[in-house]
């Protein structure tokens, strides 16, 4: 658990927690409440963090690490949301609400705070600072989750993963990060043919390359040519609520 905060935010005995943008945006005295109640966890790919129906116990502050929040529906699902540095994984609690019928995993494995959810409930019991950063970051999901809504219903498939790719490497320090064909396929809602036939035709455009199960974003640029609006939409709105403290490098 981080214990003692130097001046530049680091605790010494894991990453900064100011690399997470929710509590990078806390004035130093609400952040010096946070961050005792955080503990360091590493999440491991396909970590199951909560799903339909179960209790959410804990709530997660991502680092380097990403998660994506799935709806099923006739025993099939498809990504609605990912959720990496700029925020936390858990919104129902704060909410109010302690269960979900939606389910949260890791998809990038890497450093990651948590605390209870019932730590979370104490620190918004008289923290008006928290609160509002909070409500910020909910408004910018159910953008994210609206446009993710219009996206599946109008744009195509190579559209809708060029968007995808783009809005993971928001989320990393590294252009090279692992991502399988079946997953992808996964979280799009789309056969595994139809990603393995898009990330060839990305490869020959030189936008990507893609290597035992490992993709590197070679030309972001041109991927984000190669996508709808719908990434802009959501990148401008989690920039304008929670600060361009970060923007990512083009390649």
């Amino acid at each position: 658990m981080p214990t003692a905060t130097g001046p530049d935010g680091s605790t010494g005995t894991g990453p900064d927690p100011r690399r997470n943008r929710l509590l990078a945006g806390l004035p130093a005295k609400v952040y010096q409440r946070v961050v005792p109640d955080l503990e360091q966890f590493h999440a491991g790919m396909r970590h199951e963090v909560y799903g339909p129906g179960q209790p959410i116990e804990h709530v997660y502050f991502p680092l380097y690490s990403v998660f994506s929040l799935v709806a099923e529906a006739d025993g099939k699902a498809v990504e609605v949301a990912t959720i990496g540095h700029e925020g936390m994984v858990g919104l129902p609690v704060f909410l109010g609400a302690a269960t979900s019928p939606n389910r949260a995993f890791c998809q990038i494995p890497g450093p990651t705070l948590r605390m209870t959810a019932a730590q979370l409930r104490r620190l918004l019991q008289d923290n008006g600072v928290l609160h509002t950063a909070l409500h910020h970051y909910t408004q910018a999901t159910l953008v994210q989750l609206a446009q993710s809504v219009a996206c599946n219903r109008l744009h195509d498939n190579a559209q809708r993963m060029s968007r995808w790719i783009l809005t993971t490497h928001d989320r990393m320090d590294t252009d090279r990060f692992t991502l399988t064909h079946e997953f992808l396929a996964q979280m799009l809602g789309v056969r595994r043919a139809t990603v393995s036939e898009h990330a060839a035709n990305l490869q020959r455009q030189g936008l990507i390359t893609y290597s035992r199960g490992a993709m590197t974003i070679t030309d972001r640029r041109g991927l984000e040519g190669n996508t709808c609006e719908c990434y802009h939409i959501v990148r401008t709105e989690f920039d304008a609520l929670l600060g361009r403290d970060r923007l990512t490098p083009s390649s």
